[in-house]
């Protein structure tokens, strides 16, 4: 079981796609979505949250990992999967 994972996306971003890719390619199942194109106010949400405007903004447990390449680069450092099967909340 992979700790859960939230995620702030918009419908046409590619970055949030292939972060979407990632994860599912190491085993996470389920990734709730927070569409902040359907749901402005949320956007305002994640930006107070992460310090960030850019999506994707993505959450694995309660631990902020930040944007698409920076997941991409705790999976190259290997680091990606010890994260998702930590469980610790």
């Amino acid at each position: 079981m992979t700790q859960a994972v939230l995620m702030y996306t918009t419908a046409v971003c590619p970055y949030c796609i292939r972060a979407k890719q990632l994860l599912q390619a190491r085993g996470v199942g389920e990734i709730e979505e927070i569409r902040v194109d359907l749901e402005p106010q949320r956007r305002e949400e994640m930006m107070q949250r992460t310090g960030r405007r850019t999506v994707p903004q993505i959450y694995i447990g309660q631990t902020h990992v930040g944007g698409c390449d920076d997941l991409i680069a705790l999976d190259s450092a290997g680091k990606l999967r010890p994260l998702l099967d930590s469980h610790t909340e």
